[in-house]
């Protein structure tokens, strides 16, 4: 049983909501899981690249504007906004691995940000996209909780691009 004190969860009451928040039961076996599992993703058609991490895809029969959780790449240069350094490669390079593809999207909380935008994680044949976005250097970390469900993977990649002056970190002023 969850004991709660005001505004707080105890312990006991956090690492049960972890773990059951955490665990999917797999039908065919009765056994729980301690990952999500390909179930809890939604296949999709990338139709559009806007830039390095806003995209648009087919979603439910609906062109839908999707932001990538966890990143933020460098803006080209667009009706609203100059370019800023690096924001034509990392642009180029969502677009040359997403367009026209297949791709999953795996939601957290919160699924839309307040320009009315699909919160995601994007996975690419069985790979995280947006922790390769952070790995290659074409973006930086942007955590917004309670969106952190990879942040640990997010953090981990962009130290290794930062300290090998992938990307943007050779490439632009000091960030």
């Amino acid at each position: 049983m969850l004991r709660r004190t005001p505004g707080i969860l105890t312990r006991a009451g956090v690492l049960s909501v972890l773990a059951f928040g955490s665990c999917t039961l797999d039908p065919s076996a009765g056994a729980r899981r301690s990952t999500p599992t390909d179930a809890s993703r939604t296949q999709v058609t990338v139709i559009e690249v806007t830039d390095g991490d806003t995209i648009r895809v087919e979603l439910h029969g609906v062109q839908t504007p999707v932001r990538l959780i966890g990143i933020d790449t460098p803006e080209k240069d667009g009706p609203y906004t100059d370019e800023e350094c690096y924001g034509e490669p990392a642009s180029r390079f969502a677009a040359d691995e997403l367009a026209g593809r297949e791709v999953e999207l795996e939601f957290d909380v919160e699924r839309t940000d307040r320009f009315d935008r699909t919160l995601a994680y994007v996975w690419l044949d069985g790979a995280l996209f947006n922790e390769r976005v952070l790995r290659e250097g074409y973006g930086v970390l942007a955590t917004f909780p309670p969106n952190v469900r990879y942040v640990d993977r997010f953090i981990i990649a962009q130290s290794g691009a930062r300290q090998d002056g992938l990307g943007l970190w050779g490439s632009c002023p000091a960030r």
